[in-house]
């Protein structure tokens, strides 16, 4: 309750603003139950007693809501309303509230008790409330206004409660990440209702490069501003993007397990925070975008193609085996982003309402900032670039083809196979109520080979319909001569870990030695042998033992066929970036017809272990030349995310809000070797209102190491703790288990 100082204002003598009671049916008494929050389209009560009596049919009441320097009826960033509600607001205004007088109230005795009414079209952010009656005016308090996914007239309306209860409201979720073929579930803290969180996100608002109060009205301009402000390269933003070691000054992007301890950092020092990734960019975004009110979820592309120059292709090149960097273009092991729920009022009609794709990694430049998006979902999937914002950069991402090239040592490039099929695979999020995950890949792209995608994709690159439609008749004059050659084929296949690639033509490849250009993926198709190639994991790939895996080749032709083998091991980050060549041999071998021919491939710890800390995962590549055909070589190559050893988190019996619940981490050293300079941080929302460090003295070999800890919960409900090993030898290994606390 806010009471007036008498001296100051006698006409007003008590105001209460029921936060309690309000925010309860906003959906906002996690944030807080003292501070007024409030969502657009709703109705909040607030009681105010004056001094006097006060006559319905002579006295007026006027109030007054006013967010940014500048506020302006017309540009919707003021509000004026009273009671009576009579030609209050200006009929120019753009946000129109209301406001009625509850049956609660007793004029005769000073008491008001009104129902506000947001506009569902106000922009969100911290507001003023002001009062004025007979003469005297009063500012009553600041409150938050926040987007409204339970109001049908507001932008960002979704109509199902397990959605919002999952978009909106879920504070625990899961980043994927790994490989298209490893996939890795990362638990993360989004943390959106701390107490803290609604001044950090309006503090991203307010200071981002685009300060146009009034546009915060429109969720897609919000989300704009977001994917900008979470990282630091053009506003001080909140992240630092660092891909690769040295980490100097922060901490690696993958200590992180939650969002709050960034924003919390970054909001109390006023710099950016040192050091994210996709995927930490990813998390923060999303729960900032949940904290507004806009549903959000995240979002793993694997296979995830970087276009620089915008031609829809990408090239990657090995020289005898160990890919290089000699393109700006790249292919990321994943990429994260984030989707947003709203609709498009920036656009014409609702063809693009919906999901929208933003992405606050900073790649590329949107309008002289490092921003990206909303591109809505089905402007990529129809392939309509022209669509704002950023859809040609999306669609590549999950739409390029690859285009992979062998260099030899005096520079020559020879073209191995066109893939048009390689990037954007199990597009993936977690799904709604549960924690596994649902592929939502077709909303993307359709099925891969088809028709329709291939027709897309024409269309994407070059707008124009004709083009397409030359493009489907050669398409199916192509599978007529394919039907007639029976089993030749272009291209060499790509065997992914526990996959098969058949060596067939993905939309045609170019023949080694046939010309074309890098960038150039060509349509020509090669007459050789099919060579089925594919890999087998013999062990798991387990950090801290070896790790064995087989190639498998098999060939339809008639005759045996000495092959050289080039098998590259290499440490590589996960967008792509070489780091350490692991080793690297050259084999002879005899492939017999329908015969599999199986190539055993080993990876000794000792000769991995040293690098694995500065790289993200290995990537075995292997040339395949037949030597009676040295000029037509096959490349198979898969990418090995390993798991890591478990760290175990235990909490005993039932946690209670604000009482002791213990809590016990236990690490196991899977090697011989000692373990040096350890520790451990604990996260978790509800749970510790910061990260707690835990130092750890060294761990001898194959020895385990126990810490038992107490924790005072502060919220009720499912409540995840996380929990970060680190040390020299392993980096960043994560624990976590969830529980509900009572009363």
């Amino acid at each position: 309750m806010t009471t007036a100082t008498p001296d100051s204002n006698p006409v007003f003598s008590e105001v209460d603003l029921h936060a309690e009671t309000n925010n309860t049916a906003h959906h906002t008494e996690e944030i807080s139950t003292k501070k007024l929050l409030v969502r657009r389209g709703q109705s909040f009560k607030l009681t105010i007693k004056v001094a006097t009596p006060y006559n319905l049919s002579v006295d007026t009441f006027n109030m007054t809501a006013s967010t940014g320097d500048h506020p302006d009826e017309e540009l919707g960033t003021m509000a004026r309303f009273g009671v009576p509600d009579k030609n209050q607001a200006s009929p120019t205004a753009r946000a129109k509230w209301k406001v009625i007088l509850e049956d609660a109230a007793s004029p005769v005795l000073g008491l008001l008790v009104v129902s506000i009414t947001v506009a569902a079209n106000a922009p969100i952010g911290e507001y003023t409330l002001s009062v004025e009656h007979k003469g005297q005016s009063k500012e009553i308090e600041k409150f938050v206004v926040l987007f409204n996914p339970w109001c049908p007239d507001d932008s960002v309306y979704m109509a199902e409660e397990t959605d919002r209860a999952e978009y909106v409201l879920n504070e625990q979720g899961i980043i994927y990440t790994g490989s298209k073929d490893y996939i890795r579930p990362l638990k993360w803290n989004f943390g959106q209702f701390e107490e803290d969180m609604p001044m950090i996100c309006l503090k991203m608002l307010n200071q981002s490069k685009s300060r146009d109060v009034a546009s915060h009205c429109s969720a897609a301009h919000v989300s704009r501003c977001i994917s900008a402000m979470t990282n630091n390269l053009d506003d001080e933003g909140v992240l630092v993007g660092q891909w690769g070691a040295p980490y100097y000054g922060g901490r690696r992007p993958t200590h992180w397990t939650g969002s709050h301890a960034i924003l919390s950092k970054w909001y109390k020092s006023g710099s950016p925070v040192r050091y994210g990734q996709c995927w930490v960019f990813a998390g923060v975004m999303c729960s900032v975008m949940r904290l507004l009110g806009i549903p959000c979820r995240v979002v793993t592309n694997f296979v995830s193609a970087h276009d620089t120059d915008a031609n829809l292709t990408i090239d990657e090149y090995f020289h005898v085996g160990t890919p290089t960097m000699e393109s700006d273009d790249s292919i990321w092991n994943f990429h994260v982003w984030v989707e947003g729920w709203m609709k498009r009022e920036d656009l014409d009609g609702n063809t693009y309402d919906g999901w929208q794709v933003v992405d606050p990694t900073p790649q590329e430049m949107s309008e002289g900032l490092f921003q990206c998006g909303p591109a809505p979902l089905a402007a990529i999937l129809t392939g309509n670039v022209d669509v704002n914002y950023d859809v040609p950069f999306v669609f590549a991402e999950v739409n390029a083809d690859c285009v992979d090239w062998l260099v030899s040592a005096d520079g020559k490039k020879t073209r191995l196979e066109t893939d048009t099929k390689k990037v954007g695979q199990n597009i993936s999020t977690k799904k709604v109520g549960i924690d596994e995950r649902e592929d939502i890949t077709s909303s993307y792209k359709h099925e891969e080979g088809s028709k329709k995608e291939r027709t897309v994709f024409e269309y994407a690159l070059t707008r124009d319909f004709s083009s397409v439609d030359e493009y489907e008749e050669g398409e199916e004059e192509e599978e007529v001569v394919e039907e007639e050659n029976e089993g030749e084929a272009a291209g060499g296949g790509e065997a992914a870990g526990g996959g098969e690639a058949t060596g067939e033509a993905d939309g045609g490849s170019v023949a080694p030695g046939d010309g074309g250009e890098p960038g150039d993926a060509g349509n020509s198709v090669v007459n050789r042998c099919k060579l089925d190639m594919r890999f087998e994991e013999v062990t798991k790939l387990i950090n801290g033992r070896d790790l064995r895996l087989r190639l498998i080749l098999k060939s339809d032709t008639k005759i045996p066929r000495p092959l050289t083998l080039n098998i590259n091991v290499q440490g590589r980050l996960y967008n792509g970036r070489p780091v350490v060549t692991i080793q690297e041999e050259v084999r002879k071998a005899q492939l017999q017809p329908d015969k599999e021919l199986r190539i055993p491939i080993k990876i000794p710890f000792s000769a991995y272990h040293p690098h694995m800390p500065e790289c993200d995962n290995m990537k075995v590549s292997v040339i395949i030349t037949d030597t009676l055909n040295p000029d037509t070589p096959y490349l198979a190559d898969d990418d090995l995310v390993l798991l890591d050893p478990p760290l175990g988190v235990i909490v005993s019996g039932t946690p209670r809000l604000f009482r002791p619940s213990k809590v016990e981490l236990i690490f196991k050293n899977p090697i011989e070797e000692t373990l040096t300079d350890c520790s451990i941080t604990l996260s978790g929302s509800g749970l510790l209102r910061d990260e707690f460090y835990v130092g750890l003295p060294n761990l001898n070999g194959n020895s385990r190491v126990r810490v038992q800890l107490t924790l005072f919960p502060y919220k009720i409900g499912a409540r995840t703790l996380m929990a970060d090993f680190d040390c020299t030898q392993f980096k960043d290994i994560k624990g976590s288990t969830t529980f509900l606390v009572k009363y």
